[in-house]
């Protein structure tokens, strides 16, 4: 909402209690004496109509106020000037729409979290709150930061003081959030698909559509050298790019070269990964 709109609204509101009455035009009626009277602001009724029906009522395209008339409208709803009014009523309204969540932390406890005791989180229920980015590429919404909150403390205390241990609350926020799988998105971080609600994370990151099942079962093997004939052959395979041969959990793409998978044989698996059977086969 424009500041000049948000202005409007207060004088029609301010002059629907100082008159006693509801309609616009005897709203306006009203506001064209008074404000001559107490201001020495003349202005005609039928202009406070059209500034109603512009910024209230919507019926008409917004319309240009002159400055002067802006720092008179201003004054009438206790603010000194149309300036002071933009400054000071945009902060009002960003109060009137935060959660505070304090976080309380024992005396006697010694860890890391000690830092963040007397923790003040203010969440404005506005277009002004910016989420942090790293939030952003893991698709974190507002329950999951809550989470994680509860999880580096120990207790939260809200501004009622009532206090909550973190165990049952943790619990209740698990129970509301989305599982990563139905998330819209993934992207390869180099060992695994991480689920995203976000289409866009940064230049270079190749974000996809989510596909549940590689979502939970394909990896990158980071461990070769615990593979063996017993734990890989014929449930691993395998991408080999210039002589480097990487291992995963499950078929399709190398999603660092985009080559086909290869399904692991005795002799990649004994060449490139652990010790094998003293049998081995001739490559595929």
């Amino acid at each position: 909402m424009s500041k000049i709109k948000l202005l409007i609204h207060e004088v029609f509101k301010q002059g629907g209690i100082d008159s006693g009455k509801n309609k616009k035009n005897g709203i306006a009626l009203f506001l064209s004496v008074h404000l001559e009277e107490t201001l020495n602001f003349d202005i005609d009724e039928r202009t406070l109509v059209r500034y109603y029906d512009a910024y209230i009522a919507g019926t008409r395209n917004e319309i240009s106020i002159e400055p002067y008339k802006l720092d008179k409208l201003s004054k009438y709803v206790g603010y000194d000037d149309f300036a002071h009014f933009s400054r000071t009523y945009i902060k009002r309204d960003d109060d009137a729409n935060k959660t505070t969540v304090k976080i309380n932390i024992d005396e006697d406890e010694e860890s890391i979290t000690d830092r963040f005791s007397k923790l003040i989180i203010n969440i404005t229920n506005e277009q002004y709150f910016k989420m942090p980015e790293f939030m952003k590429q893991n698709g974190l919404g507002i329950m999951e930061i809550a989470l994680l909150v509860c999880l580096v403390t120990g207790n939260i205390v809200f501004s009622n003081n009532k206090k909550i241990n973190s165990g049952s609350l943790t619990l209740g926020l698990i129970a509301g959030m989305k599982p990563d799988d139905e998330k819209k998105y993934m992207y390869w971080d180099g060992e695994r698909y991480v689920a995203t609600d976000s289409g866009y994370i940064r230049p270079g990151l190749d974000v996809v559509a989510m596909n549940k099942h590689r979502f939970q079962h394909f990896k990158k093997i980071m461990r070769k050298d615990t593979l063996t004939d017993q734990n890989a052959l014929g449930r691993t395979w395998y991408s080999k790019y210039y002589n480097e041969v990487e291992f995963f959990t499950d078929d399709g793409i190398d999603p660092d070269n985009g080559r086909e998978l290869r399904k692991s044989t005795a002799l990649i698996i004994y060449k490139y990964a652990g010790k094998q059977k003293d049998s081995i086969e001739a490559e595929e």
